[in-house]
């Protein structure tokens, strides 16, 4: 690997009823639950302009993935060849960050009540992007 590093600081962090990798399902459209993005007061400003309603991309720190695998059998089934982690959304990877599209239900103060979120509680969230569309300019 290329020997230059970076240092990425949670926002905050992800509040699921989820709380183990096994009750997580794989991709948010596979019945994942509502849950609530609570950032620091830090960067709490940066919510202002996301109402209920918005959808976002929400950038997480995968932090229970191993970042030591790199091939695996798509959705852990052993039937499938493995294939490169790049060519797959498994959560480990090098740098194991998810992508998680979500609509904003609820801003409640510096927390944000979204869905559907499949990251287990106390997942560190690193950055929060708006969906744009074809001529947003945001």
């Amino acid at each position: 690997m290329i020997e230059t590093s970076y240092t990425i600081k949670p926002i905050g962090v992800i509040r699921s009823e989820l709380t183990t990798l096994e009750a997580a399902p794989r991709q948010g459209d596979e019945g994942a639950p509502e849950a609530w993005l609570e950032l620091i007061n830090l960067v709490a400003p940066g919510l202002a302009g996301i109402t209920a309603g918005d959808e976002l991309i929400v950038l997480t720190w995968l932090h229970r993935a191993r970042r030591d695998v790199l091939q695996v059998h798509p959705r852990g089934q052993l039937e499938r060849p493995l294939t490169g982690v790049f060519a797959t959304r498994s959560p480990d990877r090098p740098n194991p960050i998810g992508l998680h599209r979500v609509s904003v239900l609820e801003v409640a103060g510096q927390r944000l009540r979204v869905a559907p979120m499949e990251a287990i509680d106390g997942t560190p969230v690193i950055d929060i992007k708006p969906v744009l569309g074809p001529l947003d300019d945001r």
